[in-house]
């Protein structure tokens, strides 16, 4: 059989898909008991700071929702850092603070534009040695503290901890596609957990090291994905970062397309410029060197040049069979003969096939491990648009935001 040039190519994106995958199957076998295990703990003061902009609509219930954990009350204190915003966000919030005396309430002396800066005014202000971050549309489970101080408690190297990351409540169908890629992603970061390679605590709910945060010179105010760029930094200065699948959060996701059409961007670029930042410590070795920048960049590469190739072929099968059809009526010759039609498969469609199979048992098995009650919708059609489509929309994602990067035309 002679390979050509793009079936070479072809075959390297299945091998590496392939591998991937049974790499994941085998960090999986020997650690499944595990899982959804934790560290033994003892409760310690934790500051809570809530970034807020414009959620007036939900600041109540996140601050509600903190005032609710598991926790002894006296060792938590809620931060809530409103960004100038133009709602009525800090009226809401200030009645929390005359309520409680452990809400506190401060106001950005001018909007921003991103969460990195009143995170930074917050940790500033914060009493206690533990800082956790939370979106202001975001709800932790109950025992979410409980379950994820002890990871940074057992080692004094470990300074970030995140957890389950799911969709609060999916009513739209949109919402119910992206129910299922955030228990995708809780299942495959606790897999990362397992080796060492957790590279972001994203920022409905993560826990820190203060001394750490503050060692590192806080959140990045010019990254467009601060809980991306704070990990790596961390991890830089030789920190590790935990992953804890035992507890959850729930965070409002984009209802509309367009809504996560910009967030989405927003987050690849920030990945983008995190990746760029760091290149140069693949030299330091570690899962840091050695597996998370590589992993980030060969998959940034692949998303890219696997969309200009398939634009590339369409466009050339398209021009072929335009000019074909053209020669072939002026010299009235047969435009298409059934001989020419084959079914015979080739190893490429076998390798695509397992790949694609791979991919919807991995989905099935991520959302049969990952628990949630809020979410119960995960039926054949969504799974398959999930697969099919949805992750097809993520190398143009990727592609427009290189491009406004590199224009340098881009905003929270």
């Amino acid at each position: 059989m002679n390979l050509t040039t793009i079936d070479v190519i072809f075959l390297v994106y299945m091998f590496i898909g392939l591998y991937m995958s049974v790499l994941m199957i085998l960090i999986y076998l020997p650690n499944r008991k595990k899982l959804f295990s934790y560290p033994p703990f003892k409760p310690e003061p934790v500051s809570i700071i809530v970034p807020c902009y414009n959620e007036g609509k939900t600041i109540g219930r996140t601050i509600q929702s903190l005032l609710e954990l598991d926790y002894p009350k006296e060792m938590l204190e809620i931060i809530v850092v409103d960004d100038k915003s133009k709602d009525n966000s800090v009226e809401v919030a200030k009645q929390y603070e005359k309520k409680y005396k452990n809400v506190k309430v401060i106001v950005n002396s001018r909007n921003s534009g991103g969460a990195a800066e009143p995170t930074n005014i917050g940790i500033k202000a914060a009493k206690f040695d533990y800082i956790a971050v939370t979106d202001a549309d975001s709800f932790p489970q109950k025992d979410a503290l409980k379950k994820m101080i002890g990871f940074i408690q057992q080692d004094p190297k470990t300074a970030a901890v995140t957890c389950s990351v799911l969709v609060k409540n999916p009513k739209k169908w949109f919402q119910t596609i992206q129910a299922i890629e955030y228990k995708i992603i809780a299942f495959t970061r606790k897999l990362l957990d397992l080796i060492d390679a957790v590279y972001v605590t994203p920022g409905p709910f993560a826990l820190y090291r203060k001394k750490a945060i503050v060692e590192v010179g806080y959140f990045d105010t010019k990254n467009l994905t601060q809980d991306i760029e704070i990990v790596w930094r961390l991890r830089a200065h030789g920190y590790r970062a935990r992953m804890c699948l035992a507890t959850q959060v729930h965070s409002e996701s984009p209802p509309k397309f367009r809504q996560w059409w910009r967030q989405r961007i927003r987050w690849s670029i920030g990945g983008t410029q995190t990746n760029i930042k760091y290149l140069k410590d693949t030299t330091k070795g570690g899962m840091f060197g050695f597996f998370i920048i590589p992993f980030f960049t060969v998959s940034l590469f692949l998303g890219l040049f696997g969309l200009c190739l398939f634009v590339y072929l369409m466009a050339r099968n398209l021009i072929v069979s335009y000019l074909s059809t053209q020669y072939s009526i002026a010299a009235q010759a047969t435009i298409l003969r059934l001989e020419e039609l084959t079914f015979v498969p080739s190893i490429l469609n076998f390798f695509g096939a397992a790949l694609f199979f791979l991919g919807i048992g991995f989905t099935l098995f991520s959302l049969l491990s990952v628990k949630d009650n809020e979410f119960k919708k995960a039926n054949t059609f969504n799974i398959l648009f999930f697969q099919l489509v949805y992750l097809t929309i993520y190398p143009i994602i990727t592609l427009v935001a290189v491009i406004k990067l590199i224009r340098g035309k881009y905003s929270w």
